[in-house]
């Protein structure tokens, strides 16, 4: 008994020492089993590193919007990789069939899926998957992939979209809330990480794949000692800081009381951290101030610094009102509300600090005929000596004497030549002209010398500007109150072009011609010169704000709206669509039925009607649409198919013996129907030809016959001069023969507007 008792035990004994290894060599296995199950990388990763590989974030929205469908169903919409995902799908990278579309941020990319995707793009890539016929369903690893993803860049990313950058993590919702979901403040700015895990990598610096504003794999991690350059310190005390960094407000600790808090606030600095902490503040505290020349990628041009370079994270705010990030193109050339924060001699930032004072206006003088930007040659002279300042380097020439220059001339490789005249004399500019005569100008001139050649601005006051504006644009015999309309019109658009900073890489708002407003075409007289001294500092301001007040010619007896361009009319509920009859509403002109019978009207009276573009036609041939409309062959049928406010044609349909086309935009339809060859019958019976594209897309277009040749022809109905947005000039004219006076006229075209005084400040009194 005891012997069996005794084997028993061995027997047990046995039993646990070889089987409680063989338990741990199983667990083991199972560990390590669903280890490598979790090292994949998710089907819903992938899809966004190659399809970003390929497209940028804003061209997949937009391929989104176009392609509408999706492979998933309406609950799983939302989830962020659902784009990427439908793209790998109808471009053939992978099959719903073989990868369902379920949950793609917990489901594993297989070695198979992996192999599919690679071939797409060469078949070397995809014999580096290394799939096989035990692996094929397995997950493809995760680091196996990132691995995989450096070869792809280089075959499908030639241009090197997808870049490795460093970039600090400012904040997500976890600390900033508010903030949208997946979306990163960094050192990037505002930066998307859908389906990245970074709440935990705050305050920390990372080594990152990313493409435009998406984070793409977080590389590497350099840890929690980070360096927050050109941060912005709004206020704080010994124990913390509160800091404006990436668009965010943050308080941030010391990593010890700080005495010296005071004097560090409303300025620019670095700061240190360590594991959330601040170590160190580098307050940056020299500032330059001066006229803003110009605005360039690498820098700014500073009257008496020159092109001064930008630090690599330089910053823009606005100061004053307010603490807010702005962009480079918010800042204002030709003024002085700025100042720039400068270490090592570049620029850390652009502070705007005040508002702007609109005393003065910067206009880009085009070359002769109004050809182009650049001269190949400029002669100047003055009635007065005159000044020529370049750097610290001053010359000046007596009166009458021409001084010329050429691009490549070594009196402007110092930078931007300054020309003043004399008290009381005006620069001719001798080699162009301006209606047959050298134009003159006041204020001073620039010449700035660049590859392409020599530009000219002309900085002057802007109530100065308007004087020789108003002639150019309206005949300065018309009717006092239509010249003031038109005087406080300019005054308001100038105004508003001055913020918009068209040419603020050389250092001008405008340029002058029809571009802008037509400036210095027209000698001044003293009814125009009245005008704009009378109506000085007024402006049409909506809700309080100044507004852009678009004007043209003349109307076709109605105007248009804003979606002449493809804007919203709801930005801008000033243009509306408006009937130029006296007591008539607005009238519906949407189908071509109405509009014709509205056209082919000569006789309908309108403030405008006895001007001469007011009804016009014009008699055109397939051959002629042919050579204007490529690829459609010999041009059969024309029509307007699509119509905006007022009857203005928005698109067209043109139909040849090659195919179709549709010209969309009244700008494209004009230019299009237009043509040197073609001569336009006015209503007054009088005749122009010459015109490259028809005086105004109010039109309609019929088929006219054939001529002796055999060649069909169509008959071209219109009417107006112009966009036919905003005021009629020769309306205004009208208006006024009949007793309006100019505010009356003003707020007749511009709805619910008000004529208000601007002080030289920028501001309403």
């Amino acid at each position: 008994m005891k012997s069996r008792k005794r084997q028993v035990k061995r027997i047990r004994l046995i039993c646990w020492v070889i089987g409680i290894p063989l338990v741990i060599v199983f667990l083991v296995g199972v560990i390590l089993f669903h280890e490598k199950e979790g090292q994949g990388i998710s089907r819903a990763l992938a899809a966004k590193s190659v399809v970003l590989a390929f497209q940028s974030p804003e061209d997949l929205k937009e391929w989104q919007k176009e392609y509408g469908a999706s492979h998933f169903s309406a609950k799983d919409l939302e989830q962020w990789y659902v784009p990427y995902m439908d793209y790998l799908y109808e471009h053939g990278y992978l099959s719903d069939k073989e990868t369902p579309p379920k949950d793609c941020e917990k489901e594993f990319l297989t070695y198979k899926e992996a192999e599919k995707i690679a071939s797409m793009i060469s078949p070397e890539l995809a014999e580096r998957v290394g799939a096989n016929r035990k692996n094929r369903e397995k997950p493809f690893p995760e680091e196996m992939w990132w691995l995989l993803y450096d070869s792809l860049l280089k075959a499908a990313d030639e241009t090197g979209q997808v870049e490795q950058r460093s970039i600090c993590i400012y904040g997500t919702v976890e600390n900033v809330p508010g903030t949208p979901s997946w979306v990163a403040h960094t050192s990037l700015g505002e930066t998307g990480f859908a389906g990245l895990a970074l709440d935990g990598y705050i305050d920390h610096e990372l080594n990152v794949y990313v493409r435009d504003n998406e984070m793409i794999h977080v590389l590497s991690d350099n840890g929690e000692q980070v360096t927050y350059r050109n941060v912005w310190l709004v206020d704080g005390d010994e124990e913390e800081l509160l800091v404006y960094v990436g668009e965010i407000e943050r308080r941030i600790p010391f990593a010890k009381k700080s005495k010296k808090t005071e004097k560090y606030l409303h300025n620019l600095a670095d700061i240190e951290l360590d594991h959330g902490k601040v170590t160190r503040v580098l307050v940056k505290n020299q500032r330059i101030t001066g006229k803003l020349l110009s605005v360039q990628q690498d820098g700014v041009e500073i009257e008496g610094y020159g092109l001064v370079p930008f630090d690599e994270e330089y910053k823009v705010l606005k100061t004053y009102g307010g603490l807010t990030k702005q962009n480079l193109e918010d800042v204002l050339v030709g003024y002085e509300n700025q100042e720039f924060v400068v270490a090592k001699g570049k620029i850390c930032a652009v502070l705007t600090v005040r508002e702007f004072e609109a005393k003065t206006i910067r206009v880009l003088i085009m070359n002769e005929g109004f050809g182009g930007l650049y001269h190949s040659g400029i002669t100047l002279s003055g009635d007065t000596p005159l000044t020529f300042t370049v750097g610290d380097q001053v010359t000046e020439t007596a009166a009458g004497e021409e001084v010329a220059f050429a691009p490549g001339d070594e009196r402007l490789s110092e930078g931007r030549l300054i020309v003043t005249a004399g008290e009381g004399g005006e620069i001719r500019v001798c080699s162009m002209k301006r209606q047959d005569a050298n134009p003159c100008y006041g204020g001073r001139l620039e010449l700035v010398d660049t590859e392409e050649g020599l530009v000219l601005i002309n900085e002057l006051y802007l109530e100065d500007y308007l004087k020789k504006v108003i002639p150019s644009e309206m005949p300065s015999s018309y009717e006092k109150e239509a010249l003031k309309a038109q005087a406080v019109c300019a005054r308001t658009y100038a105004y508003m072009q001055i913020q918009s900073n068209t040419y603020q890489r050389f250092g001008a708002h405008v340029d002058d011609s029809t571009n802008f407003q037509v400036y210095n075409n027209s000698g001044t007289d003293e009814r125009t010169r009245a005008a704009v001294e009378e109506t000085y500092g007024k402006m049409l301001l909506y809700e309080g704000k100044p507004i852009t007040t678009y004007y043209f010619s003349t109307s076709c007896g109605h105007t248009a709206d804003s979606s002449v361009w493809g804007s919203d009319p709801e930005l801008t509920p000033y243009l509306k669509s408006i009937s130029l009859q006296p007591g008539q509403k607005s009238l519906e002109l949407t189908s071509n039925e109405d509009f014709a019978a509205f056209i082919k009207n000569k006789n309908y009276p309108a403030y405008d009607s006895s001007f001469p573009y007011y009804r016009w036609n014009v008699t055109t041939n397939a051959q002629i649409l042919s050579d204007n409309i490529s690829g459609v062959g010999t041009v059969e049928s024309v029509q307007v198919v699509k119509r905006g406010a007022g009857g203005v044609a928005q698109e067209l349909l043109v139909k040849g013996s090659e195919g179709e086309t549709r010209i969309l935009g009244q700008d494209r339809i004009r230019a299009a129907l237009g043509d040197e060859r073609l001569t336009i019958y006015q209503k007054s019976g009088k005749t122009a030809t010459g015109w490259k594209s028809l005086p105004s897309g109010f039109l309609i277009v019929e088929p006219g016959g054939k001529d002796e040749t055999g060649t069909r022809l169509f008959e071209i109905y219109g009417g107006g001069y112009g966009h036919g947005v905003g005021m009629s000039q020769n309306g205004a004219q009208g208006m006024a023969k009949d007793g309006m006076g100019y505010e009356e006229i003003l707020k007749f075209f511009y709805e619910g507007v008000t004529v208000e005084t601007i002080s030289q400040e920028g501001e309403k009194e």
